[in-house]
Formats: C-alpha cells, sequence, structure tokens
C-alpha cells in the first residue's frame, strides 16, 4: 500500500497531468471569490489556497460539510460522534483554526482547544465554495489563525440578469443505507432586475451509523459495540446490542434554514440582508457512551443538547465608494446556545451544563485597484458575551441541585479591534508580491457571581492584550512551465474564556482510575506563530500537467498546552465523588510544526481527469532541551482519484488513505485520545470509493454511489467513533 501511494505521488506528475484534486478549470478557479481580501485570481498569491467549488460539492454530495472536506484529502477532519467533525490543518485544529461564514467569524469565546463540531451547522447544500487557507492567516482573518482558516461562502440571492428568471430554484433528495440517512434541500430564488430574494430549507435525518464489519489488514477489530444502556422505570439496564457493528446512540437529526434579500440602488449600492439559522436534535457524545468500567459502561447519558447557531447579517457594497475604493460594510449579529448533559451509570443525577453566547460584530473591508497591484484595507470590531449555568436533576424524584458551571458564572465578555493591511503587486510579467500587516488589541473580562459549589481561588479575570501579525510573501515564474512561490507569516491567538476560565472534567473518573480535571489558569498568553513556506509549480505547455507541491516550517511560541497543575497546592482532587488529576492550560514554551503537501493532476483524455495529493506533518513541544509529541498531528493522508466527465454523465472513482499513527507518536497530554485507539496506536487505512450523476431531463439529475466498497473497520485518528462502513446512497435532483 505504502508503495502505491508512493509510487502515485512521486512519478504520476511526469506521466502527464492538470490541476489540483479541487480544480476544474483554471477559468472557473480564478473567478471564483473566497474572500473580500484576497485578489479574485487568488492562485498569484504566494501562500497555499485551495478551494472547492461549487460544482464539486453539488456533484459529490456529501451528507454534511464535515465530510465533504474530509474527502477533499486535503483536509484531516477528527471526529467524537457522527454529528461533528473537526477540521484540522497543518496540525492546527479547533481554536487555532479560523471558521468564517460569509466573511463573518464562527470562533468565540468559547471555542476550545480539543475537538468541536461548529462545521455541521453550515449546510454543504447551501455553500457556493469553500476556500482552505493553508498556514497563519491572522494577517488576513485576524486571532485564531495559527494554523490556517476555513472560509465559507454561501449561494447568494440572484437578480433577474444572473436567473433569467423571476422564480427558480430546486430541490435535492437523498437516502443512505449506512446510516439510513434521508435528508432533503430545497431552495427557491426570486429575481427582478434591482431587488432579489433566495430562501433555503434542509431536514436532515441519520440513524445509528454502522461500522465495516470487513478486518483492516493492517490492524485487529476494535470499537465494536458490544453493550450500551437503556433506562427503563428509572432503573439503568446494560444491554447487549444485537449487531455490535451498529453504532447505537449515534443518531441524530438537523434542521438549517436561510433567507437572503438583495436590493440594488439606481446610484450603485447594494444592499443585502443574510439570516441563517441552524439546530440540531440531541446529538450524543458517542466517545464517552463507550468508555468502560470493570462492571459495565462509565455513563448512562452523555450528550450535547441541541446545538442552535443563528446569524444575521446586513452587508453595504460599492464600487469606488470611497478614496476610489470598493467599499463592502458588514454588520452582524450571532446568538450559539451549546449543552452539555450527563449521568454516570446508576447515578440517577443528570447534569446540565448551558453556554449561551452573543456575538455582535463590525467590519469595513476596502479594495483599491491600481495598474498593477490591489490594495486592500479595513478594520473589524467583535464584541461577544457568555452566559453560563448548570444544574443537576434527579431523573426519579425530580429534585434540582446546584452543581459548578462549565464557565464563571458572572458576566463573561471578550472584545477585539483590529486594524489590517495587505497589498499584492505584479512586478513584471513573471513576478508578484505580497505584503500585509493587521494590529488590534483584545479584551477579556469574566467574574464568578457564585463561588461555593466549587471554589476557586479567585473572583474575576481580566487580560488586555496587543496583538499584531505580518506576512511577506513572492510568486516568481521562471518560465511558463515552472512557478516558485515563498512566503513568510506569522499569526497570533488571544486566550478566551475557554482557555483562561474553563472547570472541566476531561476524563471522567472511576474507582479503578484517575479522572483528569482542567482548571482555571489566569497567567495565560497569546499564541503565536511564524511559518515559512516555499511552493513549486510545475505544468506543462497545455496546462493539462501539473505538480503543486508546499513545504512548510512553523515554529510556536507560548504554546497553550494542556499539563500537570494544582489547585489550592494539591495536584490530585475529588470531583463528582471521585479523584482527578489536575490539570491546566499552560504556555509551555515552544513547539515546532513542519511538513509538505504535494498535488499532481493530469487529463489523460480530455474528458478523463487523475488527481492524487498527499499531506506529511510531524509536531513537537520543544522544551527543556528535549521535545515530545505535539498534539493534533494526523499521520499521513491522501486521496488519488479519476474523474469522468462526458455530456450528462459525471463518474468519479477514488481512494482515501490514512497512515498509521503510533501510540509512541501520540500526545500524553493533549486531545489525540488514546483512550480510544487499539493498544498499538490508529492501524493505517484505505477505502474506494465510486460516484456517479446522470442527467435524465432538463433540470432533472440521479445520483448514486457507494463509499468504503469493501466494508473496511476503521477508525480516522483521534476520533471516538468508527466511521462508515459499506454505504450505498442515492437521490434526485431537480431544478428549474
Amino acid at each position: 500500500m505504502k508503495k502505491i501511494i508512493f509510487y502515485a505521488v512521486v512519478l504520476l506528475p511526469f506521466l502527464g497531468f492538470s490541476q489540483t484534486a479541487q480544480d476544474t478549470t483554471a477559468t472557473e478557479l480564478n473567478e471564483v471569490v473566497i474572500s473580500n481580501k484576497v485578489p479574485k485570481k487568488y492562485t498569484q498569491l504566494p501562500n497555499q489556497v485551495e478551494v472547492i467549488t461549487a460544482k464539486q460539492i453539488d456533484f459529490q454530495n456529501f451528507q454534511s460539510t464535515a465530510e465533504m472536506l474530509s474527502n477533499s484529502g486535503s483536509l484531516f477532519v477528527q471526529k467524537s460522534q457522527q454529528g461533528g467533525g473537526s477540521p484540522v490543518i497543518r496540525g492546527f485544529e479547533a481554536s487555532r483554526v479560523l471558521l468564517t461564514v460569509d466573511g463573518v467569524r464562527m470562533n468565540n469565546l468559547i471555542f476550545r482547544a480539543g475537538h468541536l463540531q461548529n462545521v455541521i451547522t453550515v449546510d454543504e447544500n447551501m455553500l457556493e465554495s469553500v476556500g482552505v487557507f493553508y498556514g497563519p492567516s491572522s494577517t488576513l482573518f485576524g486571532s485564531d489563525a495559527l494554523g490556517g482558516s476555513v472560509a465559507m461562502t454561501t449561494k447568494n440571492a440572484k437578480f433577474l440578469d444572473q436567473a433569467h428568471n423571476k422564480f427558480t430554484g430546486g430541490i435535492n433528495t437523498r437516502y443512505s443505507s449506512v446510516n439510513e440517512e434521508k435528508s432533503v434541500a430545497m431552495h427557491l430564488n426570486y429575481a427582478t432586475s434591482n431587488f432579489a430574494s433566495l430562501t433555503f430549507f434542509s431536514f436532515n435525518d441519520f440513524g445509528d451509523l454502522k461500522m465495516g464489519k470487513k478486518k483492516n489488514h493492517n490492524g485487529d477489530y476494535f470499537g465494536e459495540r458490544p453493550n450500551y444502556v437503556s433506562t427503563v422505570n428509572g432503573v439503568d439496564q446494560l444491554n447487549v446490542n444485537s449487531d455490535k457493528y451498529t453504532q447505537v446512540g449515534s443518531a441524530y437529526k438537523q434542521y438549517n434554514f436561510m433567507q437572503k434579500f438583495a436590493y440594488k440602488t439606481n446610484s450603485g449600492y447594494l444592499h443585502g440582508l443574510n439570516v441563517q439559522y441552524s439546530t440540531t436534535s440531541d446529538i450524543n457524545r458517542y466517545d464517552r457512551l463507550t468508555e468502560k468500567t470493570s462492571s459495565g459502561l462509565k455513563f448512562a447519558e452523555w450528550y450535547y443538547g441541541p446545538q442552535e447557531r443563528l446569524l444575521a447579517i446586513y452587508s453595504l457594497q460599492k464600487e469606488k465608494a470611497f478614496l476610489n475604493s470598493d467599499l463592502k460594510v458588514n454588520v452582524a449579529y450571532q446568538n450559539v446556545k451549546e449543552s452539555r448533559h450527563n449521568r454516570r451509570f446508576n447515578n440517577y443525577n443528570l447534569q446540565h451544563n448551558e453556554e449561551k453566547v452573543d456575538l455582535f460584530s463590525v467590519s469595513l473591508d476596502l479594495d483599491k485597484k491600481f495598474t498593477k497591484g490591489e490594495l486592500f484595507y479595513g478594520f473589524e470590531s467583535y464584541y461577544e458575551t457568555l452566559k453560563s449555568t448548570a444544574y443537576a436533576n434527579n431523573i426519579n424524584t425530580g429534585v434540582v441541585t446546584d452543581i459548578n458551571t462549565r464557565y464563571p458564572n458572572g458576566d463573561n465578555n471578550m472584545m477585539r479591534n483590529d486594524l489590517y493591511i495587505s497589498y499584492n503587486e505584479k512586478m513584471s510579467d513573471k513576478t508578484f508580491w505580497n505584503v500585509g500587516a493587521r494590529a488590534g488589541y483584545t479584551t477579556l473580562k469574566s467574574t464568578i457571581a457564585d463561588n461555593s459549589v466549587f471554589s476557586l481561588p479567585f473572583s474575576s479575570i481580566s487580560q488586555g492584550n496587543f496583538t499584531y501579525s505580518g506576512t511577506l510573501g513572492i510568486t516568481h515564474n521562471t518560465s511558463k512551465n515552472f512557478a516558485l512561490k515563498g512566503n513568510i507569516a506569522t499569526g497570533f491567538r488571544a486566550p478566551n474564556i475557554d482557555d483562561l476560565a474553563k472547570v472541566f472534567e476531561s476524563k471522567a473518573g472511576s474507582s479503578s482510575s484517575l479522572g483528569i480535571l482542567i482548571v482555571p489558569n489566569e497567567d495565560l498568553k497569546p499564541e503565536k506563530t511564524i511559518t515559512g513556506d516555499l511552493g513549486i509549480v510545475i505544468q506543462s505547455d497545455s496546462k493539462r500537467i501539473k505538480l503543486e507541491s508546499t513545504y512548510f516550517y512553523t515554529r510556536m511560541y507560548d504554546a497553550i498546552v494542556t499539563d500537570d497543575f494544582t489547585y489550592n497546592g494539591q495536584s490530585i482532587v475529588n470531583y463528582n465523588g471521585f479523584d482527578a488529576q489536575v490539570k491546566a492550560n499552560q504556555n509551555k514554551g515552544k513547539a515546532f510544526v513542519t511538513g509538505f503537501s504535494t498535488n499532481v493532476s493530469a487529463y489523460i483524455i480530455s474528458d478523463l481527469l487523475f488527481s492524487a495529493n498527499f499531506n506529511y506533518t510531524l509536531g513537537r513541544v520543544v522544551e527543556d532541551g528535549s521535545q515530545r509529541p505535539l498534539d493534533h498531528i494526523a499521520p499521513y493522508f491522501g486521496k488519488v482519484g479519476l474523474t469522468y466527465t462526458y455530456n450528462k454523465l459525471n463518474l468519479e472513482g477514488y481512494m482515501l488513505y490514512n497512515g498509521k499513527k503510533d501510540i509512541k507518536d501520540y500526545s500524553t497530554s493533549g486531545e489525540d485520545n488514546a483512550q480510544y485507539a487499539p493498544a498499538n496506536g490508529m492501524p493505517a487505512w484505505e477505502t474506494y470509493n465510486f460516484k456517479a450523476g446522470f442527467q435524465v431531463l432538463k433540470g432533472g439529475t440521479l445520483f448514486a454511489g457507494v463509499e468504503n466498497i469493501l466494508d473496511t473497520q476503521y477508525r480516522v485518528f483521534a476520533s471516538g467513533i468508527n466511521a462508515p462502513g459499506r454505504n450505498i446512497y442515492g437521490g434526485i435532483k431537480y431544478t428549474f
């Protein structure tokens, strides 16, 4: 297997090829707008950028945005439950990767360093494109973009000159065998010459996920679900699973809604209103429900309550509105609700932790074009508040008691104010260069209103941090067949409420093992990175053969890692009735991350595209002259595939592959979740997949496919749930 991957990646570019796995045509890519802070012809940028277009999203038809990203072969995605997905970019994850929707940050003051599931609240059917920025992109997007950014852009309401009919729309239905998925997505566009409206709605019903039944040839069987807990007449019962390959308790439902209005004035102003709402059913934290004790399972219940996301954006755009600069203003409001609920087996006190986040933002982006260059500049301001509550209720008696809140139970707020500037210039026909800078100030305040449940040694936390970043890069075409790219960029992430003030049971204790309790540490500084990128591009005269490789090295300073700590002078404390080892977030000196990615592509014949990519990352914490594994570092991974497009027919066959993660390479203090892996680490795996789409009539397309054809049993590194087994899916799309 390793030899096959090696020869595919190294030798195929010399056999013939064109564009990356995410590309369709060069023209299409150059016209995709993935951010109003970079040139439309973003391929001129010296940093690595990948784009997933609407055409690709429409054909590939994955169950969620998380699945879409993981199947690209360019991103690694962790999962703790079926209803989740945490993108990893160059060894950075969660709060160190910035997510944006239509230019507005999703990252908020409780984004944590572990694993997140926020990306699933953006339905892939409403996306126009996804831009993935690799490496520090704080200069463009601000705090949290240490490892990179995922910029999601939703479909716009179309005017009459774009839609060509007053009413246009469509419906997309899908069924999958692996989890009995039943999904539907609908949209309707109303258009006049100066007014447009787009309405979108989707519903997803995912049943319990079935894992593969065929032994992975690189490892042993693992992850089967032999038992699960049910509560009958107020009594917990340990049940035998009739099908150990069905991951009982992984099912969930999701609803998504989007409404957009656009209005053009005669004076050239474009007004927009963008409202998005997403909510789920309760989603079981599947990995926690599989944790074992000597008598059975540790938890009877552990689930996330409905994850709600409301986003409202008013936008104003005008060409040459200020100092001959194109103008875009965003005024946005977000409301996010999250909750956690858990109860140990045979303990009938169900614990509830609830968080409500309100986020207000204003951004001003200006774009001024010159003869040979383009200047981007502007400012952003974000103000966030958090309300954290907690209680426990006895499911049999109804008695309610106070418990410790996840975050301080008083007033919690953060404010960010940033200025940025970026300039791109064509120095000659062969050379482009880019320079940019950002500076800002972030404040944080957190107070404890009631300190009686789990007493903390302080009543408030207050911080103010000056933040800054910069970037400098060049792209030089030595010939029409060869180009070199070099880029140096810095990134930053200001500590948030989750970093500074959280009380969190990372691992539940038991009578036979210590738990892990995360306690606050108010003495934290911003994390910082500096990254050097070197890229090469080789292509044929016809541009039908292309190789792209990017090599990077990142130094991380003041890295926030979870490590041993003391609470009131004690390293072990009693929490929830069991002993737990005390840990806290700390700035642990330095770390480095290095690696490379390679993309090769070629049109074997005019309609048959071959593509392959390979990604490798190595990360280490450097402390006291020694090195130890950094967390979130995925094993090597990638994708190899063939795509055939002819007339009304689209076909794709591809292999996803992942290397082994040895247990010695797991971080002992991070979020690698060694407890959910086999004793020797996570085995290597590969899956084989096939997709087809055929236009049967005008506007009507039938699609079908088989994923994980060999029904291989496997689990993605750091995940707490096995991946889907063989999945046969199909559906119909109709547009008018």
